[in-house]
């Protein structure tokens, strides 16, 4: 059988937070299991990711993941996935005429009985979206589940590009968003998005900051997306909030890392991609889910999201499995 190809149109067409949300949760969960298979619960084998340099600004990666019997929202059943997305990034493509898009992803979903090519997804979006879900997971049980009220929030958004664009629509659109804090480097990417973002969610007050600190000031989460290599605000700016979202190293004061309790996707992936990280990790997510062993009240909390190749398969799998039902209606 020919494998199935769903462009970029098919898969926007079923994204939506609840269903990307849920199949993030699945792989977060599912990775505390790493290579361990496990008859009451689900299991994760996900290599480091492969990168193939054409150039140093032209770049293939590859990251494969096998996700077994975990369970997607509304499914009778488990399932296992066997998934591997490839992605391009070529920085120079913004210099072409026309422009072209610097990443591209494709995701490769396999048969687990046969090994036989099933589908390939356009993964680009779906890249996106779980990247924001991780975020909205964690906020969910690094910071509100410390609580016993659902209870209304003031978001600080820092950098205002595709990431913290989605960010901010996702908080809003998840949670209880009373205040949104906007800042980015250009003010006017900044303004406009507090523009779209009004008509969008009227019940939000949304202000644009003159600095990160500012932003951040008064806020219960702090969504950091951008790729600053200097600290864009210190602990004396915070109160007690959780870092979610896309976190490097240079964007954070060293002082909060010190107030900081650390929590990551995959302990795994820490090991390897978090060397020089300035504070020790307390735990993934995904046993904070599994064992509720919930931050104090008062804790200041980073997660670091990564990024993980189990989290594509459980969304493209998720997004297939909307589509099929949606082309039996």
């Amino acid at each position: 059988m020919e494998p199935v190809y769903y462009n970029a149109d098919a898969v926007r067409r079923v994204l939506s937070w609840p269903l990307v949300n849920d199949a993030v949760e699945q792989a977060l969960k599912a990775v505390i299991n790493v290579k361990q298979p496990n008859e009451a619960g689900a299991y994760v084998d996900q290599p480091a990711r492969i990168v193939t340099k054409a150039d140093p600004s032209k770049l293939l990666l590859a990251m494969p993941a096998f996700v077994g019997n975990y369970k997607l929202s509304g499914e009778a059943s488990s399932t296992n996935s066997l998934a591997c997305k490839l992605v391009t990034s070529f920085s120079s493509n913004q210099q072409r005429k026309p422009p072209l898009p610097s990443v591209a992803a494709h995701i490769m979903l396999f048969d687990v009985d046969t090994g036989e090519l099933s589908a390939i997804m356009a993964g680009t979006d779906i890249t996106t979206w779980r990247t924001v879900a991780a975020s909205i997971v964690a906020t969910k049980y690094l910071y509100l589940r410390r609580f016993a009220e659902e209870r209304a929030l003031h978001v600080a958004i820092v950098g205002c590009g595709v990431q913290g664009q989605l960010h901010a629509r996702a908080m809003c659109a998840n949670f209880k968003v009373q205040q949104l804090s906007l800042y980015n480097r250009t003010t006017a990417k900044a303004t406009q998005l507090a523009k779209q973002l009004a008509a969008e969610f009227a019940q939000t007050q949304i202000e644009v900051c003159a600095t990160a600190a500012e932003a951040v000031q008064q806020a219960d989460v702090i969504c950091v997306a951008t790729y600053a290599d200097v600290a864009l605000f210190a602990a004396k700016d915070l109160r007690a909030t959780v870092g979610a979202g896309e976190v490097a190293f240079g964007e954070i004061a060293a002082d909060i890392y010190a107030e900081s309790l650390v929590y990551v996707d995959s302990m795994e992936n820490a090991a390897k991609e978090l060397q020089d990280l300035p504070a020790p990790i307390v735990a993934a997510v995904g046993s904070v889910i599994l064992q509720q062993n919930y931050p104090a009240a008062n804790a200041l909390t980073i997660f670091q999201s990564m990024g993980m190749a189990s989290e594509d398969a459980c969304v493209a799998e998720a997004v297939r499995r909307a589509l099929q039902k949606k082309n039996t209606l």
